[in-house]
């Protein structure tokens, strides 16, 4: 016999507020958002929050705001109660909100969930008052000492909800998680100070900033995410119809293995939203491995009516209303930032260089211990463990034919016989010792050799710059390409025999559809009966034997309505890459000294330079100073 489901029926009060709460509040650092973000809201310049193991046993957050009025404490508890809404003709304005709270759901919700006190002191105010509230359960308001502003303690949470106490995790891992709410929202307010207390340990402390609100974020970003990412970043700043972007990304050459160190805020609202960390990955596409993370800092401004911060209970996500144009304005205004680095590199990987040599280095005393200690046959098992080597004598060593050693000079007239070389102005000639200081080196200074056949090895005026040829020729060949395109379109060359291709009724239609476009990336194609077109032309760097493959790639890109055009340029620029890789100097290649300047002389031009197309660092630089410390002269 079928069993007929239970009759609906109206859920009372208490089972809504449980289950209004677990939406609310997942775990103690949804909690603890809601309350300093009720601090901020009461103009708080001061905000502490205490923590017992992890938040699991007590959460207790206090800041020096304005205060709750006694009267209006059992109203503050109650579900869907706010004084942070505009409300015309009882219809509550959700587009233009002038506060991070809105909802009126978190207080009556940590009171659904745990044994809540509130206190509480308004200024001018004689005395304080606290209210208690335990499963939705209210107290009497009560007089109680107290200094200006609002101390709210909520201990045992989800002590009566044991589904979602069951899922909670460690006291550690809550910790973290609430010490990462605590800096997101501590750089959104670098005029507020912020103290994280756990147990009797202070484990954060951001004094409230002053100055202007460029320098105070500057250095609440330094203490927050490290003053490594302020020296390896750049600003951010665009503005466009209305919104505006501002912050820091890294640049390239300074990434993290994931992307836990993405920070957006919206209209000053810490949020996690999709669009922003795909617009970094496009970003930064053609300058970081696929599997590294810029580390970036934007806040997103715009007007209410274009995005919705109700989309979620926690308020972590939001709804854009053009999301793509968007998406679009965060790519264009970090491509914008990081395009003026030039050939700059994060100063971490010389600093990691450093490291890696110093582990290899041999302490001083350790080398002056040797060098006194009186030298001793080894053991006879090492030596009859070791294969016999050739005799050596003088005569031997002097019959080899070794090159003379030449002291190396900048070039007076580099030879620029590299593929595709920019011209290149004359190098200074040779300076006596006495004159260096009044000559003028270039950023990368001048070439003294060659390691490895792979590596030049240059030296500017206080430091020392090892280059990979190859990288540093592949992004220089990419960027002569992309210039190309962007002044009119890559050169093309017609076909001796026109190559038909078979790309279905659907892709002719494209093909005509887009036949503008595919010809300033230099094609030139035309249909050819109902299923085919006529390949007539192309860009002339590329490779005419995979014409089909890439015209069948094409086809499946413009096919693509979600990726639209942008797929085909991103299929163009893989092209490209493709293309710098395989016709630039090749790792194993011999250059003379004028060829190594004159490929120094266009890293120093060309744009995005710092790192290859693969995101690796193209140079490292070592200052003469760190070079006489891994020597122990300093």
């Amino acid at each position: 016999m079928e069993q007929l489901p239970p009759p609906i029926r109206r859920l009372n009060e208490s089972a809504i507020s449980l289950i209004a709460a677990g939406e609310v509040l997942e775990r103690p650092a949804g909690a603890v958002k809601e309350l300093i973000e009720n601090a901020m809201d009461a103009g708080a310049r001061r905000i502490t929050v205490i923590l017992e193991e992890g938040g699991l046993r007590a959460i207790i957050v206090e800041d020096d705001g304005r205060g709750i009025p006694p009267e209006e404490l059992p109203l503050a508890v109650e579900r869907h109660a706010t004084s942070k809404l505009i409300l015309t003709d009882d219809i509550p304005d959700l587009l233009n909100l002038d506060y991070l709270g809105f909802r009126g759901e978190a207080l009556a919700s940590l009171g659904a969930v745990s044994d809540l006190t509130i206190s509480s002191k308004v200024k001018g105010a004689e005395t304080a008052f606290a209210l208690t509230v335990s499963a939705g359960k209210l107290g009497e308001v009560v007089p109680t000492s107290a200094p200006q502003g609002t101390r709210i303690e909520a201990r045992n949470l989800f002590y009566n909800t044991p589904a979602r106490l069951k899922f909670l995790k460690t006291a550690r891992s809550e910790f973290l998680a609430v010490a990462d709410t605590v800096k997101r929202l501590a750089m959104s307010a670098p005029d507020i100070g912020f103290t994280l207390i756990d147990g009797s340990r202070t484990a954060l402390s951001y004094p409230p900033g002053t100055g202007d609100l460029f320098d105070m974020r500057l250095r609440r970003l330094a203490e927050i995410v490290g003053a490594d990412f302020v020296e390896n970043a750049v600003s951010v700043e665009k503005e466009r119809d209305g919104i505006r972007i501002e912050g820091m990304t890294s640049l390239p050459t300074f990434h993290r293995a994931n992307g836990m160190s993405q920070y957006l805020f919206v209209n000053n609202r810490s949020v996690r939203d999709k669009t922003f960390s795909g617009a970094l990955r496009a970003a930064y596409q053609e300058f970081t491995a696929k599997d590294r993370f810029p580390v970036t800092v934007l806040f997103l401004t715009l007007p209410g009516e274009a995005v919705d911060v109700n989309a979620h209970p926690t308020k972590a996500e939001v709804r854009f209303r053009d999301a793509g144009g968007v998406r679009g304005f965060i790519i264009s205004a970090v491509r914008d930032a990081i395009s003026g680095v030039g050939h700059r590199v994060s100063g971490h990987v010389a600093q990691a260089t450093l490291k890696t040599l110093a582990k290899e280095t041999v302490p001083a005393p350790q080398v002056e211990a040797a060098l006194a200690a009186p030298s001793s046959p080894p053991p006879q098992a090492f030596l009859r463990a070791q294969p016999s080597a050739p005799r050596f004598s003088f005569s031997s060593f002097e019959k080899k034919a070794y090159p003379p050693i030449t002291p190396v000079s900048p070039p007076s007239a580099p030879q620029t016989v590299l593929a595709n070389p920019e011209p290149v102005k004359p190098a200074p000639p040779p300076v006596q010792p006495e004159e260096a200081d009044n000559r003028d080196i270039p950023p990368l200074g001048y070439a003294v050799g060659q390691v490895h056949e792979t590596y030049i090895v240059a030296q500017t005026a206080d430091s020392m710059v090892i280059v990979d040829q190859h990288a540093a020729h592949e992004r220089i060949m990419l960027e002569k390409v992309r210039d190309g395109l962007k002044k009119g379109g890559l050169a093309r060359q017609a076909l001796l025999i026109p190559e038909i291709i078979d790309v279905g009724e659907a892709g002719v239609a494209l093909f005509a559809e887009k036949a503008t476009f595919l010809l300033s990336l230099g094609l030139l194609i035309e249909p050819f009966g109902l299923k085919e077109v006529l390949v007539r032309e192309l860009p002339a760097f590329l490779n005419k034997e995979n014409i089909k493959k890439l015209i069948l790639d094409l086809a499946d890109s413009l096919a693509d309505d979600s990726a639209g055009v942008n797929a085909v340029e991103e299929k163009i620029n893989h092209i490209c890459a493709t293309f710098a890789c395989h016709h630039s100097v090749r790792a194993g290649r011999k250059l003379s000294v004028p060829e190594m300047n004159a490929l120094l002389r266009q890293m120093e031009t060309t744009p995005h330079s710092g790192q290859c197309n693969h995101g690796r660092p193209v140079y490292v630089s070592l200052e003469k100073k760190d070079i006489e410390r891994l020597f122990g002269r300093k």
